[in-house]
């Protein structure tokens, strides 16, 4: 019995195919018009939160006043123009308008690839190259207000930059993190908050695992750039012996697999010399035409520095081992140590 692929629309008997593509395009035209409409609301914003700015501090510049963030002339205003214009100015709303202009006075500056969510975040972080970190990163990566906040919550430039001399740091802050060689693609140590698991919990490595790919978007995230997820529990025979490695992605930007190994406790030297194995298989089964050596990582609860030297020096596959938290650093702790290698240079 031939089946019927037709379908009736007032009287008009059409393909269910065409039918359907037509429904694919309205619906496309209308996504792609209601992100435009997002974008220009949010753009206009932005623009009209400088101007405010600018007509406070201009206004200031003439009265010789500075407005602190609690004086009359802010709360005179939030009170005014909330009562003329309704919500949306309050006093710490005109005060971030009141810094946004200062930090960014011209406003060709301003990137419209953000939003106001976005820069009034950023107007809270007081170090200006830590700001300037996050605002480059953002747009390079292309992060939504949520993703942009959770790393700063992480302290994703303190951590980045305490690896780095200070021509390094500087680079950092005015760039954004460039992915070019291998160690740019590692961070020591990763923070896991985003699993919600206690500071203390004691949890085993595969339970570890499944955390983190159930939570694989927050995950690839805190991995950073250029990740993309291949396997969880990819399987090698030798010897008629299998082995599992927990989880394996490929690196777009450095063209190379890396292979990951948790561990819930401290790293041992037989982990390292596992990690090995795993690379030199795959440097002689997985890889293909194209692809650059595999990294291995080695992601422990704790880490001995000198153990760890000893046990990867002299091999010529590339391993590193880092820490894992679950709570979020203290930022202040970072802070202090970035500026002792800033002042010390």
């Amino acid at each position: 019995m031939k089946k019927d692929n037709n379908i009736e629309v007032d009287n008009m008997n059409i393909s269910i195919q065409k039918y359907s593509i037509l429904v694919d395009r309205i619906g496309s035209t209308l996504k792609q018009a209601r992100e435009n409409a997002i974008h220009a609301v949010n753009t206009e914003l932005v623009k009209a939160n400088w101007e405010i700015g600018r007509h406070i501090v201009e206004f200031e510049q003439e009265g010789k006043e500075k407005a602190e963030y609690g004086s009359a002339l802010l709360a005179n205003l939030a009170k005014d123009l909330k009562n003329k214009y309704g919500n949306g100015f309050s006093k710490s709303n005109i005060y971030l308008c009141r810094q946004f202009y200062l930090k960014y006075p011209t406003f060709q500056t301003v990137s419209g690839k953000l939003s106001w969510s976005h820069y009034a975040d950023l107007l809270t972080i007081s170090d200006d190259l830590a700001r300037s970190f996050y605002e480059k990163q953002t747009i390079n990566e292309n992060w939504s207000f949520r993703e942009m906040k959770r790393q700063i919550g992480s302290a994703l430039f303190q951590r980045l930059a305490l690896s780095k001399d200070k021509k390094g740091v500087l680079q950092l802050a005015e760039k954004g993190q460039e992915v070019s060689a291998v160690k740019d693609a590692i961070k020591d140590p990763y923070i896991f908050e985003f699993l919600d698991l206690p500071k203390d919990s004691l949890i085993k490595e595969r339970g570890l695992e499944k955390k983190l790919v159930d939570n694989l978007q927050k995950f690839l995230l805190e991995l950073g750039k250029g990740f993309s997820f291949v396997a969880r529990q990819f399987k090698i025979t030798l010897d008629n012996e299998h082995y599992f490695i927990d989880l394996v992605f490929y690196h777009r930007i450095l063209k190379c697999f890396v292979l990951v190994d948790l561990k819930t406790r401290k790293v041992k030297h037989q982990d390292i010399g596992q990690m090995n194995l795993y690379l030199n298989y795959f440097k002689d089964e997985e890889n293909t035409e194209g692809d650059h050596e595999p990294i291995g990582i080695v992601i422990a609860a704790e880490k001995h520095e000198l153990l760890v030297k000893y046990a990867t020096g002299g091999l010529s596959n590339k391993i590193f081992v880092s820490k894992y938290q679950l709570y979020l650093p203290d930022q202040k702790v970072l802070e202090e140590k970035l500026k002792k290698i800033i002042d010390n240079e």
